[in-house]
């Protein structure tokens, strides 16, 4: 069976290439109180000592109603009472479902396909969720209130056309949340070489949909905007005096996508563009030299990237100053809307957006799990799940795979605590003899010369001088 039709949220943190298959059970409620009752819902489990219903039982997923808050808090309610997983049911049927409009007999209907967004501070979410269109959600809502056991699994299987994996990053040059990722990816792009192919794509808003471009053709947004208002950014310091302006982010946007056109888009790996992209956040990413020309021919510089050719790329596309389209700014937005970017940063894998905090490992074991089963690159087959990932990278080759050790190491290591302990007792015994003869020297210090055998006068001290060798019990 193909499953329920769904929408997956835009946050928390699904495991890419795997599944989670668990027991459903209904909350009967929209798990808008963070105070959770877990022993109620269906379906009916048997009562305790106490009385009251045993909870559920975990590991479980949990079927909640939309409506009454956030889809945040709701799954982070969820997750606190011990969830796996969330579907959310749907209330309210699609207008392009007839049969469900019918069957429900709503007066209102909800025209376009509702997005699990994140309402900016779904960052802790660590459990993934979907949403259920109603009239799939009855169907299972009904079966747990019968109570009859229902088992759903939520899978999270990448597409995998073939040996080669295709994967996109849709950020904006003042981005903070992407920064660490484009700086660290370079290596990870070039050991998986010609088997995947990278685009970076730079989100861009259409001002003339928000009204930034006057009837008179003049820019009412400023400088956020270029080309007269067509082409638009948000302010990064959110001053529009002073500091990165709108107008800025655009213009480097263009830039890099004219950078990644000339020195990436052939091979997909782009290593002049990583290094631009690298070298830019290093020098000129601060309100001083963000729009510094000179700051940027530094980049190209250090990045080896032809001055001369960008500015004609950029050139040829349009321009920026003039009230013109530009062919490469309108293929982002048309782009963007296509592939329904309303997150940043995002991340595709073989067109499934990645969900939950970009890092350069979930990007790698997500572009690994893209690839058509038995066609994984070796790179992918070494360092997934490398305890030093970074190193792997480096050294194509995981020197702590599952966290062992060698037997030599493991071996050696005893003998070294063997010899450490051994060492200490030995240390501990001389300490502890000397300690003994100088108490027997102090005892016998106490007493008054004896005569020997030979009819001398001996020193009690000449025992302890002799190392205690004789028995004073006997003599």
């Amino acid at each position: 069976p193909e499953g329920y039709d769904h929408r997956e949220a835009l946050f928390g943190v699904p495991p890419y290439g795997g599944s989670i298959a668990q027991s459903v059970f209904y909350a009967d409620s929209d798990l808008c109180d963070p105070t959770v009752n877990t022993r109620k819902g269906y379906p009916i489990r048997s009562k305790d000592k106490s009385g009251n219903m045993e909870p559920w039982p975990s590991p479980y997923i949990l079927m909640v109603d939309r409506g009454g808050c956030s889809f945040v808090q709701k799954v982070r309610n969820a997750q606190r009472s011990g969830a796996a997983g969330v579907v959310i049911a749907d209330n309210t049927c699609l207008c392009t479902d007839k049969d469900c409009v019918s069957a429900n007999g709503q007066d209102v209907c909800q025209p376009a396909e509702p997005i699990m967004a994140d309402d900016g501070s779904g960052g802790d979410i660590s459990i993934p969720s979907f949403l259920m269109f109603k009239v799939d959600a009855d169907e299972i809502k009904a079966e747990l209130r019968a109570n009859h056991m229902v088992q759903v699994e939520m899978q999270w299987a990448l597409p995998q056309p073939d040996d080669r994996v295709e994967y996109d990053l849709w950020t904006t040059p003042s981005d903070p949340v992407s920064k660490d990722f484009q700086k660290k990816f370079k290596p990870v792009a070039q050991a998986l070489g010609d088997r995947a192919y990278f685009t970076p794509h730079m989100y861009i808003y259409d001002g003339i949909k928000s009204n930034c471009q006057g009837f008179d053709g003049e820019n009412m947004c400023f400088n956020l905007c270029t080309n007269n208002g067509r082409y638009c950014a948000t302010d990064p310091d959110n001053d529009l005096d002073h500091g990165i302006s709108g107008a800025d982010v655009v213009k480097e946007s263009l830039r890099r996508i004219c950078i990644w056109k000339h020195y990436g888009d052939q091979d997909g790996v782009g290593n002049e563009w990583w290094d631009y992209v690298g070298q830019f956040m290093e020098r000129c990413d601060s309100p001083d030299y963000f729009a510094n020309d000179e700051c940027v021919k530094d980049c190209y510089k250090h990045a080896s990237i032809k001055a001369d050719i960008i500015d004609r790329c950029i050139s040829d596309s349009g321009g920026l100053d003039q009230d013109k389209a530009n062919t490469f700014l309108d293929l982002e937005m048309q782009a963007q809307v296509k592939r329904g970017v309303v997150i940043l940063p995002t991340a595709f894998v073989n067109t499934v957006a990645l969900r939950g905090g970009l890092s350069v490992d979930t990007v790698f074991t997500a572009v690994c799990n893209g690839y058509l089963e038995g066609t994984e690159p070796k790179i992918c087959k070494e360092c997934a799940g490398c305890g030093d990932f970074d190193q792997c990278i480096a050294k194509k080759k995981c020197k702590s795979k599952n966290a062992g050790v060698s037997t030599h190491t493991f071996m050696g290591s005893i003998l070294f605590i063997s010899l450490i302990f051994g060492g200490a007792a030995f240390w501990h015994y001389r300490k502890t003899r000397e300690e003994m003869r100088e108490q027997v020297r102090g005892i016998l210090a106490e007493y008054m010369p004896l005569e020997g055998d030979d009819g001398q006068v001996g020193s009690p001290m000449d025992f302890a001088r002799r190392g205690g060798t004789e028995n004073l019990m006997t003599g």
